[in-house]
């Protein structure tokens, strides 16, 4: 894989596109919405901080367990985690229209779907309704505001945008959840990551400004109880209750089996980018060099790296909080 030839920045320039958010910002949002119960928590988030998040589109993107098939050896082989790529993206584009009007909002958001596939050469990136509202929007953005990608999926359908149209790499940050930080040493086995490595290796060769958030074991610390859905998630409107029967009844069950107790956990991951946004010292980050991840998933480091900000820790009790409050105040 090589990279574009020329940078889109100077390293002046990339520290300055990668500054912390101030005040309210453009976004989009790529989500798997319908994987598991991560992007509905942190959608609805998003959509309760108005002030600060200015959404212009939200994307649905591919996504599939069948690749882990064997690490699921005992479930069904038709249940629904294992669905093709473009059947994820289907569910996912339903469920970011449920999510909304579970809402009620008196004016749901333009939604896209994605790439109905994972991209299988640099030179055939998949167009969609996605992509072109991405390259769209990121190029009738002004020259000084940035449009932030808020990608919590795999990143076919942003990698496909910066192959069709790659001015846009000097319009947008990505900001990325997934894998391990950029100094770890294991294989990168992470859900948003491994599905389609092409598409995740490009957003590192591409020269985009980004934003990567590990999950590992950054992202990892943002895990809610079901004693706390149940207190401060379930009692606030139709929302609320959706959000909790998801918690309770988590569909990736269909594979990885119930938990032994009734007592359990879940790591809410996709809400670490939108609390980036929101308020950046929710999310300590700090400017490191771009790494390669190679064809085994591993970082190595890059000659003549450009910059990228990674997240380092984590608020979770003020992320938490943030997000009951929040709810509460909007479905009394």
């Amino acid at each position: 894989m090589h990279r574009p030839e020329h940078l889109p920045f100077s390293p002046e320039a990339y520290s300055a596109r990668l500054r912390l958010p101030n005040g309210r910002v453009h976004i989009v949002i790529d989500t798997d919405a319908a994987n598991e119960i991560d992007d509905q928590f942190a959608l609805a988030w998003a959509l309760l901080h108005p002030e600060r998040l200015q959404i212009h589109g939200i994307y649905a993107t591919p996504f599939s367990f069948a690749h882990r098939r064997s690490t699921y050896a005992a479930a069904a082989p038709d249940a629904p985690p294992f669905n093709s790529p473009d059947v994820g993206m289907q569910r996912s584009y339903d469920e970011i229209i449920k999510v909304q009007a579970l809402m009620a909002l008196s004016s749901p958001l333009p939604t896209f779907k994605g790439s109905p596939a994972y991209l299988r050469s640099l030179n055939e990136p998949i167009r969609s309704d996605a992509t072109d509202h991405l390259i769209a929007t990121a190029l009738a953005m002004p020259q000084d505001e940035p449009l932030y990608v808020v990608a919590i999926g795999c990143a076919t359908n942003v990698a496909s945008a910066l192959l069709l149209a790659p001015e846009i790499t000097q319009k947008i940050v990505v900001v990325w959840t997934s894998a391990f930080p950029s100094h770890a040493p294991h294989a990168n086995a992470s859900f948003n990551l491994e599905q389609d490595v092409l598409a995740s290796q490009y957003l590192y060769e591409s020269g985009v400004p980004l934003v990567y958030l590990p999950g590992y074991h950054v992202g990892a610390q943002l895990r809610l109880s079901l004693a706390e859905v149940e207190r401060y998630v379930k009692p606030h409107g139709n929302i609320g209750r959706y959000l909790h029967a998801l918690f309770a009844d988590n569909p990736l069950w269909a594979i990885t089996g119930r938990p032994a107790t009734e007592a359990h956990s879940w790591v809410i991951w996709d809400l670490i980018n939108f609390a980036w946004l929101i308020n950046p010292d929710w999310v300590p980050s700090h400017i490191v060099p771009t790494p390669v991840l190679d064809n085994d998933l591993h970082w190595r480091p890059r000659e003549q790296a450009h910059p990228m900000r990674e997240a380092y820790a984590v608020q979770r009790d003020e992320i938490f909080n943030d997000f009951f409050a929040r709810l509460a105040a909007a479905c009394v």
